[in-house]
């Protein structure tokens, strides 16, 4: 794994021993790159929910977000990514230890992009859509990207904007159109 652009372009991670499913690198590059078009990564403030590794955290941070909050459950995870912080002196990221569901299921801030990577045999994945709009987790104007696999499919959603595919890894974008706004757009 490699942080793909930014403050520490090219940087290797190397976590090990940690039990998680990282995103590729193909598929983070794929990704950033729609984003790249989408956002400016400098005015955003980004949750990460399942962050496991921190890979895409580091890269949002990497890429100068204005904040970067990785949340996790497993709490080798999130001393990873405490280290890394750290290491690479980031002051727009940090990491707390939480089970996801419980963090999301109480009303909070607004963040302009959330990212969200259950493991892809989480009883109640499908949910995490569901409280993230029910909660107002999500600003405006903002963008939700849930990472999943090919048994999950939320086309149906009012949110959905659209899904794309790298391989094994599905990416499904939704976008919370400005208040006022009727309709869903890109």
């Amino acid at each position: 794994m490699r942080i793909i652009s930014g403050s520490h372009k090219g940087r290797i991670l190397r976590p090990e021993g940690l039990p998680v499913r990282p995103t590729t690198d193909m598929a983070k590059e794929s990704l950033f790159n729609i984003l790249n078009n989408r956002i400016d990564f400098e005015e955003v403030k980004v949750l990460d929910l399942f962050a496991g590794t921190g890979n895409i955290s580091m890269e949002f941070a990497s890429r100068y977000a204005i904040s970067v909050l990785s949340v996790d459950v497993n709490g080798r995870c999130v001393d990873y990514i405490v280290k890394m912080i750290a290491d690479m002196k980031f002051s727009n990221l940090s990491a707390i230890r939480a089970n996801v569901f419980a963090f999301l299921a109480r009303p909070a801030g607004s963040y302009d992009v959330i990212f969200a990577d259950p493991p892809y045999d989480m009883e109640d994945r499908e949910k995490v859509p569901a409280l993230i709009f029910e909660n107002n987790w999500l600003a405006d104007d903002g963008w939700f990207i849930m990472e999943h696999d090919k048994r999950l499919s939320f086309k149906d959603h009012p949110f959905f904007s659209e899904e794309r595919q790298y391989g094994k890894i599905h990416f499904t974008f939704f976008r919370k159109p400005e208040t006022g706004s009727t309709e869903n757009k890109d």
